[in-house]
């Protein structure tokens, strides 16, 4: 009889499991990337951990799948509901990633505090913090009233007992790489531990109607730690974006299965704890220059969401053989296209000049609608005059020099009302389909050169 195998190689980027090690991944083509692991016990799986036996399911039609609108519980934070698709769905799995501090752990014990003072019972379970650590942090971010349940352990056994016996509605647990099970071998945070882990607490979603929250390390690359199949087993994903010397967090959708995968919230940290900014526009363009060259207004959408931000440019003559390119919050190759336009369409010299580009903020947007603000910011400091700062731009720039259509036009041109600007500069085909809207004057172009002219 053959002998069965007690360890394996995994893939850390796909889960990919394989009886012997190999440079690349067969499944993801990744180098480097096989690790070897214990191999977790096959277990009955028509057995349940209380040796009851299950039963079977039966298929139903899709008529008789009732859809309520209880179903979707709502966070307490208008933000953060509209990232999730109008609320917490019953029964999902949900991802939540970003860098150590952002803010993970203080947002979702915020919402845990919402929920318990909406009637509804969470349970907290963290394998990383002591109570005395949690209660410290709670005392910061206000009173916790109602049934919030807190629970310091990383068995994924003893935690499935303790969500049996407890019935909550909703779940968190900080952090999947510090639980394990007894049954796998391997260490905590290991390849399969991280996908035992979330097998396990996918069946407590979908078996029991619990709504999971599962917080996610991640790598020095900025993606989840572990294997990738975690990403594709659970129901969304968000990541939590910011910068460690600015006060806004990011809440982004990677992947959502109720909702768009685009939106996003912002949130700004304070000694209280995380707050919704609810007019991100208004916050990314205060204390804006008024009469500096190199500054234009332009506007990207985001899902739904159109976000007026400030687009910066400093154009200096080099002083070494090659010119310098620098993009902070923008694509860097994008910039370097846009620049080949302005000196092959436009006549510009700019290979002999340095170029930093910057999206003010702290903000990483990549919509091609930027590309005109981009364009006619540069144009601005290199001949050192300013924009009107009451103008909005917004158009997406071909490699001929034309300025081509983008989507939601007059939701861009509205959001610029709201904030009163005077003036908007934006591609003549999406002029030519918009409904008039007052309060502002619209000039339509249809390349560069007349953008160039308008300025």
């Amino acid at each position: 009889m053959a002998k069965a195998r007690t360890t394996a190689f995994f893939c850390k980027e796909c889960g990919y499991e394989s009886a012997k090690w190999a440079g690349q991944c067969p499944a993801c083509r990744a180098w480097n990337t096989m690790v070897e692991e214990p191999v977790a016990k096959k277990e009955n799986s028509r057995r349940a951990a209380s040796g009851t036996v299950k039963q079977a399911s039966e298929p139903v039609k899709l008529s008789e799948v009732s859809i309520e609108e209880e179903d979707r519980i709502s966070t307490g934070y208008r933000e953060l509901d509209r990232v999730l698709g109008s609320g917490i769905v019953s029964g999902s799995l949900v991802l939540v990633g970003g860098d150590p501090g952002i803010g993970k752990s203080t947002l979702l014990l915020q919402v845990c505090r919402n929920l318990a003072a909406a009637g509804h019972k969470v349970l907290y379970i963290s394998g990383e913090e002591s109570l005395k650590q949690i209660k410290l942090r709670a005392n910061r971010i206000g009173e916790i009233r109602g049934e919030l349940l807190f629970l310091c352990e990383t068995n994924l056994e003893d935690i499935e007992e303790a969500i049996k016996k407890a019935g909550p509605q909703v779940v968190v647990i900080d952090s999947i790489q510090t639980m394990y099970r007894d049954d796998v071998s391997s260490a905590p945070g290991s390849v399969s531990q991280v996908r035992e882990s979330t097998n396990i607490l996918l069946q407590i979603a979908k078996g029991m109607g619990v709504s999971v929250f599962i917080v996610g390390h991640v790598t020095k690359e900025g993606v989840v730690a572990g294997p990738r199949v975690l990403e594709h087993m659970v129901d969304t994903v968000l990541y939590f974006e910011g910068e460690r010397n600015a006060s806004y967090r990011i809440l982004r959708g990677v992947k959502n299965r109720f909702g768009s995968t685009n939106e996003i919230g912002v949130f700004e940290m304070r000694e209280q704890g995380l707050t919704e900014v609810e007019n991100p526009s208004e916050y990314l363009l205060s204390g804006r220059p008024e009469e500096a060259s190199g500054a234009v207004v332009a506007c990207s959408i985001e899902g739904t969401r159109p976000i007026l931000l400030e687009v910066q440019a400093l154009v200096a003559q080099t002083n070494f053989g090659m010119a310098r390119r620098t993009a902070a919050g923008t694509d860097y190759n994008r910039v370097n296209l846009l620049m080949a336009v302005l000196e092959k369409r436009c006549h510009y010299e700019m290979s002999r000049y340095d170029a930093y580009v910057n999206i003010a903020g702290g903000v990483r947007m990549n919509e091609p609608a930027l590309d005109l603000g981009i364009v006619l910011a540069l144009v601005s400091s290199l001949k050192d005059r300013p924009v009107n700062p009451k103008c909005i731009i917004f158009g997406e720039v071909g490699l001929s020099g034309e300025v081509r259509a983008v989507s939601m036009a007059e939701q861009r041109v509205r959001e610029a009302v709201k904030l009163g600007f005077e003036a908007c500069i934006l591609p003549q085909v999406c002029l030519e389909r918009m409904q008039k809207v007052e309060g502002i004057r619209l000039f339509g172009v249809r390349n560069v050169r007349e953008a160039i002219g308008l300025i």
